[in-house]
């Protein structure tokens, strides 16, 4: 008894060729189907090439596009001169010609010589195969599909539109369950001859020709009318990405495929010199009598697809930017912003500095430049303090930023007076502990020496800005940390929500405050508030403060709270 190998060649065909003598060395007699697309000087070469082989002989070739009735065609022709001209094969193994032997070949007939009536052909119900990709599973056997999905997708997808809304269906022939699974499979001689020869095969191809993908799909279903004995699954390592697509081993995976006790490995890239070698060079290895186990490496297939479609937390890449929700993180670490901080205490950031050890920022989204600790005009990552520059894409300069300063907490300021559009996205991310004194922007107002109308009207349109902001804030979809006070209740206890917040960046060891930030001098600010009222503005998200405070021992009410008690 020995096995023949079926090869479908449409590529690298000085492989296949290498492949096929290595088939033939171990007594399998091989048929190779070669493309029709093929240039016949390269097929011809191919032929010449093999010529002084016996046992290797080619079928009539097919036209092959993928998800065609090509494929099924070209398996069907190679398959029956198989069983034609040699007699003593009584497995047929169906193989690319980008498929490697990674086991000695009389390893393969070894281990079927002792399972003469199974068929291993991977073979399940629509409701049962999770890896169907493009949204067709059961429809693929109910549908016409006359136009190729990869080089007429247009018309592909509106006929499939048409005959949804015409709720067309085709007749699935009596007795046939429709079944899919792995194109590549070993058949006994008794099972592949009984679906060759049947005499109602007439009906089956008229009916599979018109079924998408029929290369998976029509061996797998009518296996099930003739063989006594299936074990649903494939003898070759042929493992897929999110998308549906292969993956290709390449020479980096030469221990990975010998960790896989598989028989034969599919894709492998053309110009993998080590592995061709490493498998194809000793045909007398010692045998292993290991079960094919591609589940010893599934495990990192798994962490290659997520790695693919997650990727690192905080790192964008094209696999996965232009989906939403697949950031796997929107930035790579956790970070602080302080709004109003700095606009009600004198030199907030060296203070947060001290106390926290953290990298404290200005401004980072300030209209005229990016703020960056220490005054730097670059930092970490190229990224420069260009206010254009930043302004094309906020979004990635945070995320950057964060991304090129992992390990070191970042800290900044931000207010209605910065840029608008990294809000949202700062609310949306769990990394973000945002910190909100509400109106505090009105502190520089009131301090500076403007005219009063254009304090009225720049109020007006920092409380509107900041009214959007504190919204968005709020909004049900937010999964920042975020905390709101507003001015006048933060002023009457600040140090209890500032120990909570230098605590909770846990740079340093947790402690108690020594010193705290010191207030700006607020003397009269209730009276500023009181003019903009007076003027038709009314400035709401302060809080109310009382309009003439009175001086105790030389400190205001206001700033009372932020003595020390020993």
């Amino acid at each position: 008894m020995t096995v023949g190998i079926v090869m479908l060649v449409h590529t690298a065909l000085d492989r296949a060729a290498q492949t096929a003598r290595h088939w033939s060395r171990g007594g399998c007699p091989v048929v190779i189907h070669v493309d029709k697309m093929v240039p016949k000087d390269q097929y011809d070469r191919l032929v010449k090439s093999l010529s002084d082989l016996p046992d290797v002989l080619f079928s009539r070739r097919h036209r092959c596009e993928w998800g065609t009735w090509g494929l099924v065609a070209a398996s069907q022709d190679a398959s029956e001169l198989m069983l034609e001209r040699f007699d003593k094969v009584r497995h047929v193994y169906l193989s690319s010609g980008s498929c490697l032997p990674l086991r000695p070949v009389h390893e393969l007939r070894h281990y079927l010589r002792e399972r003469p009536r199974t068929d291993f052909i991977e073979s399940a119900t629509t409701a049962d195969v999770p890896w169907t990709v493009g949204g067709l599973d059961q429809e693929r056997f109910t549908l016409h599909f006359p136009f190729s999905w990869r080089k007429n997708r247009y018309l592909f997808d509106k006929f499939v539109e048409l005959q949804r809304t015409l709720r067309f269906k085709r007749r699935i022939p009596e007795g046939i369950v429709p079944h899919m699974g792995s194109q590549w499979w070993c058949l006994t001689r008794q099972t592949l001859s009984a679906i060759l020869q049947d005499p109602a095969r007439p009906h089956h191809d008229a009916y599979f020709r018109r079924v998408w993908i029929p290369d998976e799909s029509y061996f797998q279903s009518l296996v099930r009318l003739y063989s006594t004995q299936i074990e649903s699954r494939s003898l070759t390592l042929s493992k897929f990405d999110f998308q549906g697509k292969p993956h290709i081993f390449y020479d980096d995976h030469l221990q990975l495929l010998r960790r896989s006790d598989c028989f034969v490995a599919r894709k492998i890239w053309p110009h993998a010199d080590r592995l061709y070698q490493a498998f194809l060079a000793d045909p007398d290895r010692a045998l292993s009598r290991q079960e094919p186990s591609p589940g010893k490496i599934d495990r990192i297939f798994a962490k290659a697809v997520e790695r693919r479609t997650r990727g690192r937390s905080g790192l964008f890449m094209q696999s996965r930017f232009p989906n939403m929700g697949w950031e796997n993180g929107m930035t790579a670490g956790k970070y602080s912003v302080f709004h109003g901080f700095a606009e009600l205490f004198q030199d907030f950031g060296p203070w947060l500095s001290r106390a926290t050890g953290a990298q404290v920022h200005g401004h980072l989204f300030g209209p005229v430049r990016a703020e960056f600790a220490g005054g730097q005009t670059v930092i970490n990552g190229a990224l420069s303090d260009n206010a254009k520059l930043r302004d094309a894409n906020p979004k990635a300069f945070l995320t950057n930023l964060l991304w090129n300063t992992r390990g070191e907490r970042q800290c900044f300021q931000y207010g209605p007076r910065d840029n608008p559009k990294i809000n949202w996205h700062m609310a949306r991310d769990p990394n973000a502990q945002i910190s909100v004194i509400s109106g505090a922007w009105a502190v520089p107002l009131f301090k500076s020496n403007a005219n009063f109308a254009e304090l009225r009207a720049e109020a007006a349109r920092l409380q509107k800005i900041e009214s959007k902001m504190l919204d968005e804030l709020r909004s049900p979809d937010v999964k920042a940390r975020v905390r709101v006070w507003t001015m006048a209740e933060f002023i009457e206890a600040p140090m209890e929500p500032l120990q909570m917040l230098i605590d909770e960046i846990g740079q340093k060891a947790q402690r108690r405050l020594a010193e705290a930030p010191r207030l700006e001098d607020l003397s009269g600010f209730g009276q500023f508030l009181q003019n903009l009222k007076n003027q038709g503005m009314h400035p709401y998200l302060m809080g109310d403060f009382p309009v003439d405070p009175v001086p105790q021992n030389g400190q205001t009410p206001a700033r009372k709270p932020y003595l020390i008690k020993k």
